[in-house]
Order: C-alpha cells, then structure tokens, then sequence
C-alpha cells in the first residue's frame, strides 16, 4: 500500500510537469504556423515546417532513446525542458525585435525538435517506474489527457489569442511553461537510471541491442509500421490545418485557436474512454474502430463548408486517434523490458515521427497541385485502407494484444 501511495505521488508530480510543458508546446504549435503564416502563404513552406519540427525524431530518436538508457531519466527530463525554456525564449525576444524570417523559424524548430526527442523519450520511459503494470492504461490515459489539454484545450486558444495581442506573447509563456515544467520534476522523488549489469557497453552496442530485440518481436514489429504509416497518412492533412482553417473555412487567426480547442475536446473524451473500451471490447477491435474513425472523419472534412461541422468532425478524429495512441503506448510499456524501453522506443520514434515530415512535405506537395480539400480526402482513403490492413494483420496476434504479454514477458 505504501509503495503504491508512492508510486500515486510520483506521477501526480509527473502528471503535473507534463501539463505545463505540454501546455507551452500547444502554445507553440499554434503560434509557429501563425508566425509562419504572417511571413508567407506558400503551402510548401508552410508544411516544411511542420516537417522540420519532426524531423530531429528521425536523425536523433535512435540516439536519444539509447541515452535514455545511461542516465537518470528524471534528470534527462528536467535539462531537455530547460533547454526548451532557452531556445523558445530566445525566440520570442527576437519576435519582438523584428527579427524572424522563414528560415530562422526552421532552425528554431530543429533545435527544438532535437531536445524534445530526449524529454520525451525520458518521459515515456519513467511511466513504468511510477505506476503498477495493472494501471499501465489508465496513466497513459492521463498522460494523453494533459497532453491534450494541455496542447490543444488550452495551449491552442492561448496561442492564438495571444498572439493576436503581440507576436512574441505565446513563446514568452511557452518558455515559462518549460521552465516551471522543469521545476516540478525535482518532487519526483528516487533514482531513474536502468539497472544494468556488467561493465558498460559502447553506445554503438547498446543500439543494436534494442534493435535487435525489436527486430526479433513480430507484434512490435507491425504495430511500429502501423503506426509510422498512420503518422504520414495523418500528417498529410494535419500539416495543413492552418492553411484549411484560415483559407477553406474562412476563420480568423484569432478563431483558428477556437477550431483546435474542439479538437481538444475530442481528445480528452478518447483519453478518458480508451480504458472503458478496452474493458468492454477485444483492444484488436477498438484499435482498428478508430483508426476507420480518423479516416471517415478527415474525408468528410475534406468536403465540409461549415466551419462547426468541420470542428465537429475534427474533434471526432482527435478522440480516435487518441484512443489509438493510448493502445500503442500501453503495448509497449507492458511488453518492452525496461532496460531496453529507451533504445526500442528511439527506433519506434525513428520510424513514427520520421515518417511525420514525410507525410508534411508529401501533403503540401498535394495541396499545391491539388488543393487543401484534395489533401484530406486521400489521408481519410489512406486510413480507411490501413484500417483493414491492420485488422488481419493482427489476426494471429489477438491474444498478446488482449493480454498485453508475449513469450517470455511477465
């Protein structure tokens, strides 16, 4: 009972630090499109963008995640928020000197990018450490609920609205946000770094290592290239969002924070029902429900006119995607051993979130010849064939995904 009340602290203390930092992301993820939007319309380097922030995960995962594997991961977590402290306040003191272009705005977001795949890779990995492996759902639910809130609830409107005010507000509040992120990990109490045993092995080992492991488990194998081919079919239109809000559906900048907040909405809805689905229906079942949810949703956004409606029918899709990352990340947690989670969660990211600036680029591509419209209704088709691939796919693996345990995983 003791530990447990423990373990509750720790991640109401986890829960707490993520809130803010999440909070100064959302800030940011509206602010930088905006930003870019007020230097140029060219859907190209807008969604080059959105593809420069992802695109560390692609070069840096692999390496992050093994270091996450050498240190203390609750240290890891506090100097990647302060770095983000840094480099986004640095930013918002150049916004007010008038001294942003297209280009500084991709070098910030690499930078950014580059810490953020160690803070979240050190995150994803003290989850097991602070909860029992039966609560393994439930806490990545509350994870992906502040996420959301944090991100779009919130960070959404008070990135637009600030930055109607001034440029430069939502990256001051988006560095406060990390710096007090930062703050709140000191009460996390104990030691984070993995036990190993034997003399230290060379980064190039430890690398293979989690490879290795990945490459020998079928099940974490189809779920990371599931997930890699939802990230670019998603990223497709998601990279253009702004550009359909503000161009398609004709909301204001100011409003556009409003069309996220109902995105927002749906998130948490999908946060709080994933664990209830899963009890009541075979996680097989819930997994691909949602997936065909994201993609009837997008391609009936593609058609909409209506700014409600579209916001309706994006906060249909952030609830199911939702849902689909709460199965993903408790799969892994559960079925990952610990001294490897960092390294085998690098490779995942490499190919999840590597596949996001290909799916920006590829979508902004589309759009010029094509239209933004154009662009959601091939993400909505691309889903809806994923939907059916990943159902008998996972046909012979029904039993490890209900149980949540292979071969030789307690």
């Amino acid at each position: 009972m003791g530990g447990d009340g423990v373990k509750d602290r720790r991640l109401r203390w986890l829960l707490g630090s993520s809130a803010l930092s999440n909070l100064g992301d959302g800030i940011g993820k509206v602010a930088f499109p905006l930003l870019a939007a007020s230097i140029t319309r060219d859907p190209i380097l807008i969604a080059g963008l959105s593809a420069t922030a992802f695109l560390p995960w692609l070069l840096f995962a692999t390496v992050s995640g093994a270091l996450v594997d050498r240190v203390d991961r609750r240290r890891a977590m506090l100097i990647a928020n302060l770095s983000r402290a840094v480099i986004v306040g640095g930013l918002g003191l150049l916004v007010l000197a008038d001294a942003t272009t297209i280009w500084l705005l991709y070098v910030m977001a690499l930078l950014l990018g580059a810490v953020e795949t160690v803070a979240d890779n050190a995150a994803q990995a003290l989850v097991p450490a602070v909860v029992p492996r039966d609560q393994l759902e439930s806490a990545n639910g509350k994870l992906q609920s502040v996420e959301i809130v944090g991100q779009t609830f919130l960070g959404g409107p008070l990135g637009s609205l600030t930055f109607a005010v001034f440029a430069a507000m939502p990256f001051l509040l988006n560095s406060a946000g990390f710096a007090i992120a930062a703050v709140l990990l000191i009460g996390i109490n104990g030691r984070f770094r993995p036990v190993v045993t034997g003399p230290t092995q060379s980064l190039r080992v430890q690398l293979g290592e989690g490879v290795r492991w990945l490459r020998g488990n079928a099940l974490m194998v189809r779920l990371a290239v599931f997930a890699a081919t939802m990230a670019l079919a998603t990223e497709l239109a998601q990279a253009l969002l702004v550009l359909y809000a503000l161009q398609d559906i004709h909301l204001s900048e100011a409003t556009f924070g409003v069309f996220a907040l109902v995105g927002g909405a749906g998130g948490i809805i999908g946060a709080f029902t994933a664990p209830r689905l899963t009890r009541a229906l075979s996680r097989r079942t819930v997994l691909v429900g949602s997936i065909v949810c994201c993609g009837l949703a997008f391609t009936a956004m593609s058609v909409s006119k209506d700014p409600v409606t579209a916001s309706l029918l994006f906060g249909g899709f952030a609830a199911a995607v939702v849902v689909v990352n709460v199965i993903l990340g408790s799969l892994r947690h559960a079925l990952v051993p610990d001294h490897l989670f960092g390294r085998v969660l690098g490779v995942w990211r490499t190919a999840v979130w590597g596949a996001i600036p290909v799916g920006a680029l590829l979508g902004g591509l589309l759009a010029t010849w094509l239209g933004t419209r154009a662009v959601f209704a091939i993400s909505g088709v691309l889903q809806l064939a994923l939907a059916a691939a990943v159902w008998f796919a996972l046909a012979g693996h029904r039993g490890e995904v209900d149980s949540m345990s292979t071969a030789g995983t307690p």
